[in-house]
């Protein structure tokens, strides 16, 4: 096995400041304040869809950072965490709690199988695989109407206590919005620091250049499929939360247009990053609620807007914020 200095020569060297890394934490933290600041309710519950959306986008950014490869099929993961959470609380086929635990550890565990197999095949073959796999399930939860009713969805209904908690503090605007923001900030805090890992580091290393990493004796498959399992526990566990707040589930959560969403954000907000697509899905949801409100024809104004930060800024919301935060800073 070769040396630490060997992979840190393969591995992107990591920049000497993070100033947009400063620049996250200082926004997490005050976002912790904004329910204390008169925030209205239709604000808060605004923003925890919000705050789910950044989630899933912040798994599907992750995976474009550290392997490298575009999914078009995270809202698998995401719909998978609502369905094995809703269905056994439903149809009481479980504990509550063991049907939560299980809604965690699913949509990773069935990733890191998928990853062994797909993340073999680069580019935008491994992109159709991703969603070929996500639409299969689609419509298996579409047409099983004894699962889950199908195309009409299902309600579920909690149990008064998991864990101890409450329950309804999971539907109430106010305490989810702080229980979501909590989770999003040890979500960003512990991928930021995978990527400072030496394990990180290995799957950047894989990410720039698999033949030379497997030469020096590597395994690249594994570390792969990892980081995909990964991504996919951040995505399913939006979906609990999504499930959780919204007391339903259907095969929307599941369906390729929720992949493409999240894609968008991630690319708004920018992969460089770890918290660039949780920017980016922020601020997608709301513009797209103000353009939606102006217009029937938002989804153009979101392509349009998409091309301009592509253009005008690569590295996305999150690496022009760095860099003016940089500047500031010198």
């Amino acid at each position: 096995m070769t040396s630490p200095a060997t992979l840190t020569a393969t591995a992107p060297t990591r920049p000497a400041r993070a100033p947009g890394s400063v620049l996250a934490l200082i926004v997490l933290g005050t976002g912790c304040l904004l329910p204390f600041a008169g925030a209205s309710p239709l604000l808060l519950s605004l923003l925890v869809q919000a705050i789910i959306g950044a989630m899933l986008a912040t798994g599907v950014g992750f995976l474009v950072r550290q392997n490298g490869m575009v999914s078009f099929g995270h809202a698998l993961f995401f719909g998978l965490g609502g369905y094995v959470l809703g269905v056994p609380m439903a149809h009481g086929l479980l504990p509550p709690e063991v049907a939560v635990l299980l809604a965690l550890v699913v949509p990773a565990l069935l990733a890191f199988l998928l990853g062994l197999v797909i993340t073999r095949i680069p580019g935008v073959a491994f992109s159709m695989l991703s969603l070929a796999c996500a639409q299969t399930f689609y419509e298996v939860v579409l047409k099983v109407r004894t699962l889950a009713n199908g195309d009409d969805g299902m309600s579920v209904t909690f149990p008064a206590r998991l864990f101890g908690l409450d329950v309804g503090l999971l539907q109430d605007p106010r305490s989810m919005y702080l229980i979501c923001w909590a989770l999003l900030a040890a979500v960003l805090v512990g991928l930021w620091l995978f990527t400072r890992s030496p394990y990180g580091l290995l799957t950047l290393a894989i990410r720039s250049n698999e033949e030379r990493a497997r030469f020096i004796g590597y395994e690249t498959v594994v570390p792969r499929a990892a980081v995909y399992a990964l991504s996919a526990g951040v995505a399913g566990l939006a979906g609990v939360l999504a499930t959780f707040y919204n007391g339903f589930i259907s095969p929307d959560m599941m369906h390729w247009t929720l992949s493409g969403s999240a894609l968008v954000m991630a690319v708004i907000g920018g992969t460089r990053a770890v918290w660039g697509p949780a920017l980016g899905a922020v601020v997608f949801f709301f513009f797209k609620e103000i353009v939606g409100d102006a217009t029937e024809h938002w989804p153009a104004v979101i392509g349009i807007t998409l091309i301009v930060v592509t253009l005008c800024a690569p590295a996305g919301l999150s690496g022009l914020l760095a860099r003016l935060f940089a500047r500031r800073a010198a």
